[in-house]
């Protein structure tokens, strides 16, 4: 644990770096927050429809862990972020409550292309049940 919490420490040029950042407070509906800006800038939408969300995301160096896979906590983030626009509807609140079940069947690395679809399973009252599934386009057509 004490290895874990020295490779978190700052050294005093990052800690007087980090300290002379400006984040200005965001207000809602004015444009991407930083978090938005920082885990979904590059998501393209390629189709919407009813109940539908089609996405492709190449992964980025920022989103990827050490050995230059996309890191787990980005895919979670990737899920929930697209499965949560499948049920959106524009002008309302997004009060949700998230139950999400991830299974991993391959890595995606650096660079690879992903499609991630997004489908509405069925609603009942205030529930939503989304399935979202994401692809690496490249290894998927090559049979890799």
């Amino acid at each position: 644990m004490e290895k874990a919490k020295r490779s978190l420490e700052l050294t005093d040029d990052e800690s007087e770096a980090v300290s002379r950042l400006t984040v200005p407070p965001h207000q809602a509906g004015a444009g991407p927050s930083f978090y938005e800006y920082f885990s979904l800038r590059g998501i393209r939408v390629d189709r919407v429809e009813p109940g539908l969300v089609v996405c492709t995301f190449k992964v980025p160096p920022h989103l990827s862990d050490r050995s230059g896979r996309l890191a787990n906590g980005a895919i979670a983030n990737l899920v929930d972020e697209v499965g949560g626009a499948v049920v959106h509807v524009e002008g309302l609140p997004m009060n949700v409550s998230v139950d999400m079940c991830i299974s991993f069947m391959s890595t995606a690395k650096l660079h690879d292309e992903l499609e991630i679809t997004s489908r509405v399973l069925g609603q009942r009252g205030g529930y939503s049940g989304t399935i979202v599934l994401m692809r690496n386009k490249v290894r998927d057509q090559s049979g890799i």
